[in-house]
């Protein structure tokens, strides 16, 4: 399809797309505003290429569904990042005495050496339960899968995880 085709097409497809944007941003206008931009960017650009395994329609919609997703996603993040670490601005200082501090690092360093060990979607998972405090569901929300599906992902990667973390610590 070349650009004057796809221009044409999300041209022909504008007000439904922007009605699917309204409902995967909660109605929000700016952020559909927003999503359906970053969507056309992205298809023009072809970062988002049609192959033609579906129709053109169905195709666009799950491409403004994701584009959707990752901005909720990308600003939850930042939020619970600002929540988790503004007492950093304007709180005491912590005295932690060096021998804690190594402790600390060899922990960290060991425990995301051991995450790196698991399949994506097991991190994943992981990552968004005890690091972002996303329930099971809702984690499966985020990664676009079932939640039987992230349950799956969730057990096997806890317990992969403490079998790597075990086995470290043997001699």
């Amino acid at each position: 399809m070349n650009d004057a085709e796809l221009r044409a097409r999300l041209e022909s497809l504008h007000s439904e797309s922007f009605g699917w944007a309204l409902a995967c941003c909660r109605r929000d206008r700016d952020d559909a505003e927003e999503v359906l931009q970053m969507t056309y960017l992205a298809v023009l650009e072809e970062r988002a290429r049609y192959d033609g395994r579906s129709a053109f329609r169905t195709w666009l919609f799950g491409v403004i569904r994701l584009t959707a997703s990752s901005l909720r996603r990308r600003r939850w993040s930042r939020r619970v990042l600002l929540d988790r670490n503004v007492h950093r601005l304007d709180g005491p200082a912590e005295h932690v005495s060096l021998e804690t501090a190594l402790i600390r690092d060899d922990r960290a360093s060991r425990l995301k050496e051991a995450l790196e060990q698991l399949s994506v979607r097991q991190r994943d998972v992981l990552q968004l339960v005890f690091y972002h405090g996303f329930t099971v569901d809702e984690a499966a929300a985020a990664l676009g899968i079932t939640p039987g599906s992230a349950r799956t992902h969730y057990a096997r990667g806890k317990a992969r995880l403490a079998e790597l973390l075990h086995a470290e610590r043997r001699p």
